[in-house]
């Protein structure tokens, strides 16, 4: 059983929904502080202020996502999202996959843009690409799997939280029997328990992204 220092530093907390202010900004930086969240997470216009916000905490590390959160934007437009969030400050980037084009079966396309992004990113970021495991059916799972290896992105993420579904415990084991250990992998969507987290975490995942409210409840539980 972690510690909640150990939990903590495990989780990336966000405020990443349509609504969220420079308040709610503030208040998770202040969560971040207390309990020493790894990463927290803002849509792109809140990134200069973000890492200004936390360039006191140097183990607090700051997130933004790229295609966010549909992933059906151009290539040209996510490396120059990509390239805006790096000179913003970023120090890990979310990068949504083009699950629309992957569904399509346009797996080129796919690899080369997310290739393209996570190269753009080398040396200067730590990159997740997030395949939104609740759009793909199981068979789908091994093309996803090895295209978000063969990126040379640090991590697999499973989802925005923007698309419904639960912790997927069983799926996310999956995703670990398929990547082989070649592609650290971040469960986000749908965990809220200490039961899930657990559970995860006995599977071997490295990263989390669970909401604020969430994040905090479950550090508290082990403090």
């Amino acid at each position: 059983m972690p510690t909640a220092l150990e939990a903590a530093r495990k989780i990336d907390v966000s405020a990443v929904q349509t609504h969220n202010t420079y308040r709610d900004i503030l208040e998770l930086v202040e969560a971040a502080r207390r309990y020493r969240f790894i990463n927290v997470h803002t849509l792109p216009c809140w990134t200069k202020e973000l890492a200004g916000l936390l360039k006191d905490l140097p183990d607090v590390f700051v997130g933004a996502p790229v295609g966010f959160p549909g992933g059906g934007h151009t290539t040209a437009v996510k490396l120059l999202e990509a390239e805006r969030l790096l000179s913003d400050g970023v120090q890990e980037m979310d990068v949504v996959m083009n699950v629309g084009k992957f569904k399509n079966g346009d797996f080129n396309y796919v690899s080369d843009e997310l290739k393209r992004v996570v190269r753009l990113a080398e040396n200067r970021a730590v990159t997740k690409v997030i395949i939104e495991l609740n759009c793909l059916t199981n068979g789908e799972l091994m093309d996803a799997c090895a295209i978000a290896v063969d990126s040379g992105a640090d991590f697999l993420k499973t989802g925005t939280g923007w698309v419904k579904g639960g912790a997927n415990v069983e799926r996310i084991a999956r995703l670990k029997e398929l990547t082989r250990g070649n592609i650290k992998i971040k469960a986000a969507g749908g965990i809220r328990t200490k039961a899930e987290f657990e559970a995860l975490l006995a599977l071997g995942v490295e990263r989390f992204g669970i909401n604020a409210a969430s994040a905090v409840d479950l550090v508290r539980q082990y403090a």
